[in-house]
């Protein structure tokens, strides 16, 4: 297994807020445009990014059948974008 590289990519996120105020994450979009559905949020929780520097709430989802990481740091979402 290879490790691979990893940097904090700051998205913007498209959220639906119920009416007890919980964040529910729906879509991810990126600085260059592309747009992807999550299709699932698995697990909520407090966590520290262990790839890059950074951490708040992580949401474990799933996008396009690939399980990844959201984290939303105060009012700004960021991912683990694979450098290079």
């Amino acid at each position: 297994m290879t490790d691979t590289k990893r940097r904090k990519a700051y998205v913007s996120v498209n959220v639906n807020i119920d009416e007890q105020g919980n964040i529910m994450p729906c879509f991810v979009m990126w600085k260059n445009g592309l747009v992807y559905r999550i299709d699932k949020v698995i697990y909520k929780c407090r966590a520290a990014s262990m790839a890059v520097s950074g951490g708040g709430i992580r949401y474990t989802v799933l996008i396009k059948g690939q399980e990844s990481f959201l984290f939303q740091e105060g009012n700004r979402w960021f991912v683990e974008e694979k450098a290079g």
